[in-house]
């Protein structure tokens, strides 16, 4: 498999263009389900533009993943996979916690900004359906496809919040989510079979 080598520089332009509307609208997808807490009355002045970007997109990236993730615990027939899919799991819901924290430091209100857009990295309802209407070794090698698509592009824009973020507990975060993405990375492509 091919590992992604796009520098931190181009993953920051990447989050730009992203988030100024490079996104592609569709019927199909998934709606947000976190309308998050109201946004914080005195909001810190620490977040610049990227970091703002970057949780406003992380938050729904590892949402839409959350369904991907239990339909392979539930259904995989590789015990690795399952057990990979179960342990990023775990992780998407307490970065999520970090990430919703983040989002009220920031005085961000819980509105979903790519709400109906299909980005890069997002999980979507038509592959989500694809993954329900598999089987057997055809489903754990979507499963796959569709997991490494998601740790790869959330490592590259979390590379690009560590490049050019400012506040220092999101550009944390960005670093550690970089590190674990790059660990799942290398665990996906140990698992040839598929």
């Amino acid at each position: 498999m091919h590992r992604s080598t796009t520098p931190p520089v181009v993953a920051v332009a990447c989050l730009a263009a992203l988030l100024a509307g490079g996104c592609a609208t569709t019927n199909g997808g998934a709606p947000g389900t976190d309308p998050g807490p109201p946004a914080a009355a005195t909001p810190s002045t620490s977040f610049n533009g990227t970091d703002l970007a970057w949780v406003q997109l992380m938050i729904p990236m590892n949402e839409r993943t959350l369904p991907l993730l239990e339909l392979a615990v539930a259904r995989g027939t590789d015990p690795d996979l399952r057990r990979l899919a179960g342990e990023i799991h775990a992780a998407h819901l307490a970065e999520l916690t970090r990430l919703r924290h983040l989002r009220t430091l920031a005085g961000l209100d819980g509105t979903n900004p790519h709400e109906g857009h299909d980005m890069p990295g997002m999980v979507t309802a038509v592959q989500l359906d694809a993954l329900r209407a598999a089987t057997g070794t055809e489903f754990d090698r979507l499963f796959h496809d569709r997991l490494r698509e998601h740790v790869d592009q959330s490592a590259r824009v979390s590379r690009g919040e560590q490049e050019s973020g400012a506040d220092a507990a999101t550009v944390a975060l960005a670093g550690e989510m970089t590190q674990v993405r790059t660990t799942y990375l290398t665990r996906l492509d140990q698992l040839t079979a598929l």
